[in-house]
């Protein structure tokens, strides 16, 4: 009688642990795809900032060749 509680009860901590893993496990796969959609957005954003940067880089300098008050008052912001 004692053996069979016991074994009743190691076999509902098994699958208890079972269950368990089982959740963690979908969560972290939930959490990589999660974090490798928001690593490529990230990419796509820095690429992006540094094209912009290049395009500013380059508007400045044709603007110290060929001054113009228009393109000057864009690059200051205002």
């Amino acid at each position: 009688m004692k053996c069979d509680l016991t074994n009743a009860i190691l076999t509902f901590v098994l699958c208890a642990l079972v269950v368990t893993g089982a959740i963690l496990t979908v969560q972290t796969i939930n959490h990589a795809r999660e974090l490798n959609q928001l690593t490529a957005e990230n990419l796509a954003i820095n690429q992006n900032y540094a094209r912009l940067q290049a395009l500013a880089n380059e508007v400045a300098a044709y603007n110290q060749k060929y001054p113009s008050p228009a393109l000057t008052r864009i690059l200051q912001g205002h």
